[in-house]
């Protein structure tokens, strides 16, 4: 059997990725391993990596231990544990974020960041830099973080979060051509957005799971 782990650092990315997952990877195994402790770590920690680096590493290999033949991590703010881990495994391990960056890079040269949780602004600019380097591409990016969208998130105050975002991506999206939207929990923001905007948005859910599809294609077949 085809299996799939995807590592989660909130609830908040589960269920819609495992509707994706039904969508575009049907009759692959999708095991998911949740520690929503390693999130409000990086926050308070200002995004400090080597507070999470060994548990995080364990769960990818307990994930490639248990059959998985992709990782994927749901969470851009350890994406540069995922980057570390896949030069030590033969499993392909994927960030969620990494096609939508690269997409970004290739539509645009002004790029907005959107976030809600601090520890994910870091990673994500430097991951649109790497990328653009590897292009040979000069960009300019804009950070922007919205405080207190995720926990309202958390909190299930869905329409508040909302809300939060579809304002700052309004303030932002005079300044620059395209919008990354940074986690993975923020792409339910998109169907309340005008139509004439949804374009210039990007979000990581929908792209890293096609790609993770792709991966596990070119794996088995």
């Amino acid at each position: 059997m085809k299996k799939l782990a995807i590592i989660h650092t909130s609830s908040a990315t589960i269920e819609p990725l495992r509707q994706l997952a039904a969508e575009l990877l049907p009759g692959v195994f999708v095991m998911n391993w949740l520690d929503d402790s390693i999130l409000p770590e990086l926050i308070a920690s200002d995004g400090d990596l080597s507070l999470v680096r060994n548990r995080w590493t364990h769960y990818a290999q307990f994930a490639i231990q248990g059959g998985a033949s992709v990782v994927l991590s749901a969470c851009s703010s350890v994406g540069e544990l995922a980057d570390e881990i896949r030069q030590q495994v033969k499993v392909p391990v994927l960030r969620i974020d990494r096609p939508m960056a690269e997409e970004a890079v290739r539509r645009a040269d002004r790029i907005g960041v959107i976030a809600t949780v601090s520890a994910t602004l870091g990673p994500t600019t430097r991951l649109l830099q790497s990328t653009a380097a590897a292009n040979y591409k000069e960009i300019e990016i804009a950070p922007l973080l919205v405080t207190g969208a995720y926990a309202e998130l958390m909190a299930g105050h869905l329409e508040i979060h909302n809300r939060l975002l579809i304002e700052a991506i309004g303030n932002l999206s005079a300044e620059v051509q395209l919008i990354l939207l940074a986690q993975a929990s923020m792409a339910r923001v998109i169907p309340d957005l005008p139509a004439n905007m949804q374009n210039r948005i990007l979000t990581s859910p929908r792209s890293g799971m096609q790609n993770a599809a792709l991966i596990m294609e070119k794996l088995h077949g």
